[in-house]
């Protein structure tokens, strides 16, 4: 590199640091962007000799770098968010787990609210509980919401009574559709919903047992025993909730748990994070996450990381966060996270007390977890591997590819990834075919491994491609034009081997157990891609041909489907007979037949 580092403005901003082919490798943020430099880079753009192993590895890998200098310190915050969130760079604290977690929404701003399912919060005016993690608990507590509450579930427009749905014959709700109960009714048990949610026990129960006692005053003893019956299920409910301390309010506790490089390591630190989340004194939910490659040592900058990248999924910051050590640069992290709460957020590294107890519990899950995750395969057949296959690496982290068509039709890819003894589904992809017509396993797989290695968090140590020498030189050429630099082999069968770059062939014929580890991998890629091929194929074949015809929507359809009955005697009508349903001129009727018959002719 010839970039002067004396060059570069002593401002905050977003440094990016690039690899080959413009790959970005790691972005960061700095309060001065030459000093931060300076530590990395001599004046002429050489490695400095004051980085430890991990950086000075990174480094080595640069080939150029990049920056820019935003208004302010917050706008640099929120710009390294952003950038890590997009490319996913190497060396970054990346979460692999990118789905968004589950939120219960009441959407108090309907006339009639209801309950459902959010992944995604939105300042609309409506509340929201969560996140739930695992989502188990959330199911469970939307079945007795909806069991002793008896709100609405469908979406549909009240304004207008309509009949009551089967929900309110099966007394799973009080059908304000029908009028049958007032709206100050209604929302008094959405209220007793929403105290539930907030697992405010003590005023919920009291408002029920007055309910309860002015029924039985006023002599209705039905209607007051059905609310003595749902107090009872309450209590159940409440006493099952794992509850902390009350007057903790909603507070995220992040526990954290390290230990140094080694072999399994790369050199690089691996780190578990445990984060419990309390909501109203409740514990709602837990998440694990394991974390490598990581190339910063101080425990200030990894908790900035750490927390930067977590909150910047699809979740709400809670009052309080809890950690072990106070992150780097808090006021503007802090700052960045009262803009996505919209209101102000405290974080806090206690040392003694109740808040102290539930860190010290969030410390040793993480530290469980580490453990679990951090030890080899059973009888160590990762090593057995590495030698067997002349690897570089043991490989901690294995993806397998395979591709599945028939005759060129609903042609699909697959991608399956094992990582510390276990399949990860959450890092499963299916692709559909997007470049390629025909049957050709050579151009699918090429198609197929490109788009999902670019995503930097799914490149295992290991690849696998599910075919032979043929396959594998497509996959070669493709990590070569990607500028990844990774591990491969193929397995082909029967007889079950191994293909290496170096022309060498493995028999997998054995049963040993490293033989018998690859291919229970390359069989799951193939079940995993067979099994989707089947899906798109069977909802071909399941599809009807009227949603295929031009100008026939969802309500020609249905009246096509009451007037004649079935697909096969739309077929045998004639257009004359198609006519003289209502709203079907001749060239709608003439579209239909035509459609129809070809349709069907196409599907047998």
């Amino acid at each position: 590199m010839t970039l002067s580092i004396s060059n570069i403005p002593s401002k905050s901003g977003v440094y990016i640091f690039k690899g080959q082919k413009e790959r970005i490798l790691y972005v960061g943020k700095a309060k001065n962007l030459r000093n931060r430099l300076r530590s990395y880079f001599s004046e002429c753009g050489q490695e400095s000799t004051g980085l430890d192993q991990r950086k000075a590895a990174m480094v080595r890998l640069v080939k150029d770098f990049s920056y820019i200098v935003p208004d302010n310190e917050l706008e640099a915050l929120i710009l390294e968010a952003n950038l890590i969130k997009q490319y996913k760079p190497k060396f970054n604290i990346i979460l692999r787990d990118d789905k968004n977690y589950p939120y219960i929404k009441v959407t108090i701003t309907e006339e009639w609210p209801r309950i459902e399912v959010a992944r995604k919060i939105k300042k609309d005016g409506n509340l929201y509980f969560g996140p739930y993690v695992p989502s188990q608990s959330m199911w469970e507590a939307l079945a007795f919401i909806r069991r002793n509450f008896l709100i609405r579930t469908c979406g549909y427009s009240l304004d207008k009574p309509m009949r009551p749905c089967v929900q309110y014959q099966m007394k799973r709700c009080i059908a304000p559709c029908a009028g049958l109960i007032s709206r100050k009714e209604y929302m008094k048990i959405i209220a007793e919903v929403i105290l539930f949610l907030k697992g405010e026990k003590k005023e919920l129960v009291a408002k029920l047992e007055e309910t309860m006692q002015r029924l039985s005053d006023e002599m209705k003893f039905e209607d007051a025993a059905k609310i003595r019956d749902r107090l009872f299920r309450l209590q159940r409910a409440f006493e099952s909730q794992k509850v902390v301390s009350p007057e903790l309010g909603d507070i995220d506790v992040i526990g954290y748990y390290r230990e140094g490089a080694g072999e399994y390591a790369r050199d690089y630190d691996h780190i578990a994070f445990n984060i419990l989340f309390v909501r109203s004194g409740v514990l709602i939910g837990a998440k694990d996450f394991f974390l490598d490659k990581i190339i910063v040592s101080d425990e200030s900058e990894i908790m900035h990381s750490f927390i930067e990248i977590f909150y910047a999924k699809e979740i709400m910051p809670p009052e309080i966060i809890l950690v072990n050590a106070m992150p780097e640069d808090a006021k503007a992290l802090k700052k960045w996270l009262k803009e996505r709460r919209g209101a102000k957020i405290a974080i806090e590294a206690p040392k003694d007390g109740k808040k102290a107890d539930l860190l010290n519990m969030a410390n040793e899950n993480a530290r469980l977890h580490f453990h679990q995750k951090n030890k080899p395969a059973k009888d160590d057949i990762l090593p057995l591997i590495k030698d067997r296959l002349h690897l570089k690496r043991i490989p901690k982290s294995i993806g397998a590819f395979d591709v599945s068509t028939i005759q060129g039709s609903e042609s699909v890819g697959a991608f399956i990834y094992w990582e510390n003894g276990e399949f990860k589904k959450d890092n499963y992809r299916h692709l559909r075919i997007k470049g390629v017509q025909g049957v050709d396993d050579y151009a699918m797989m090429h198609e197929i491994v490109g788009r999902v290695l670019r995503k930097e968090h799914l490149i295992p140590d290991l690849v696998v491609i599910d075919g032979g020498k043929g396959q594998l030189d497509v996959a070669k050429k493709v990590l070569d034009d990607l500028g990844i630099d990774t591990e491969l082999i193929s397995i082909a069968k029967k007889p079950d081997r191994a293909f290496l770059l170096n022309d060498e062939i493995i028999d997998l014929e054995d049963r040993s157990k490293s033989s018998l580890l690859l291919k229970k991998i390359r069989d799951e890629v193939h079940r995993f891609a067979i099994s989707f091929h089947r899906k798109l194929r069977d909802k071909r074949l399941m599809e009807s041909p009227l949603e295929k015809i031009p100008g026939i929507g969802k309500k020609r359809r249905l009246e096509l489907l009451r007037h004649f009955g079935s697909i096969e005697n739309i077929r045998k009508a004639s257009v004359e007979d198609i006519l003289k349903i209502k709203g079907f001129n001749r060239k709608v009727a003439e579209k239909v037949a035509e459609g129809v018959k070809k349709g069907i002719s196409q599907r047998s």
